[in-house]
């Protein structure tokens, strides 16, 4: 499926997500890899075979909110 040199990681290897990105649809949230992978911009993904990867966000601390929404 790909003809990049180097060839793009395989859906099933560890770094998948590094592959070339084949078509990109930022207004939507999502861009297709050229190892079929479909990666959205909240770190999900959906693999070739249907399987799903959760996102993986890091969570940063929590902030409490003060009198008209200024960060307290």
């Amino acid at each position: 499926m790909c003809s990049h040199r180097p060839p793009c990681p395989t859906a099933d290897s560890p770094h998948h997500h590094t592959a070339v990105i084949v078509s990109a649809h930022p207004e939507q949230g999502w861009s297709l890899l050229c190892n079929g992978t479909i990666v959205f911009d909240d770190t999900g993904e959906l693999l070739p075979d249907g399987r799903v990867v959760s996102p993986h966000r890091v969570v940063g601390p929590h902030r409490t909110l003060g009198p008209l929404g200024a960060v307290a």
